[in-house]
């Protein structure tokens, strides 16, 4: 019986889509789903499963940082057979060229937690999204007209960083943009054997500044929102 998750075997389907922000879950159920049944509200994480131009499909809200983030990972996986996990969120752009509302699909994920530190011994991991998924997501965003972005992406565990510089760094390896979770789905998903790709949206640049209202983040999370469910 999962602890954090309401809901009985076979009620969650096995392509679930991960916002952090239990709210936007109820947006993808109500704006996209067919038939959504809310599965979930423990703690107010809201869980619906509906079908999406024929294929059943999950989402559910993660809350923010890795250890929320892998608690439900972990209990989508181990108790109701996720196979396939798809985070969609928004994340800081550390690269200039990049713009707001743009789509970055995250092919690995660097991180400053010590999460998979001690999971490791203090030996290196280097969180990767599955590659079927990734060329999948790819070739959609390029039917559709989006330049989505691919590359490497941070997760941190830091959201107000006292130096408003400590970007540079990772910016000067190729380092596309920041977020909290996703080293977190790529390692659990490897270990399982399952699914996994973040799909971002720019919210905010750490380069210029810029940030998106609440109006505006809306509508960019559609667009990203119906390319994720462009993979069930």
């Amino acid at each position: 019986m999962s602890v954090h998750i309401g809901a009985e075997r076979g009620e969650i389907a096995e392509t679930v889509l991960l916002p952090g922000d239990p709210r936007r879950a109820r947006f993808v159920a109500e704006e996209y789903l067919e038939g959504a049944v809310l599965f979930n509200e423990v703690r107010g994480m809201l869980g619906y499963t509906g079908s999406w131009r024929g294929s059943r499909v999950s989402v559910m809200g993660t809350g923010m940082g890795m250890p929320s983030h892998s608690i439900y990972v972990h209990e989508l996986i181990h108790e109701f057979g996720a196979k396939r996990l798809i985070r969609i969120g928004s994340c800081g752009a550390m690269q200039p060229e990049l713009q707001l509302h743009d789509l970055i699909l995250a092919m690995s994920a660097c991180f400053d937690s010590s999460l998979n530190t001690l999971r490791f011994q203090g030996m290196g991991f280097a969180p990767t999204a599955e590659y079927g998924l990734l060329s999948a997501a790819h070739a959609a965003a390029a039917e559709r007209g989006i330049a989505a972005r691919v590359g490497s992406i941070l997760s941190s565990d830091e959201f107000y960083n006292e130096d408003p510089e400590a970007y540079r760094l990772w910016a000067k390896y190729g380092v596309l943009a920041v977020e909290m979770e996703t080293a977190a789905l790529y390692t659990l998903a490897a270990r399982a054997g399952v699914q996994a790709l973040t799909i971002l949206t720019v919210s905010d640049s750490l380069v210029r500044g810029e940030a998106l209202s609440s109006a505006e983040r809306e509508r960019g999370f559609s667009r990203m929102a119906e390319l994720a469910l462009s993979l069930a």
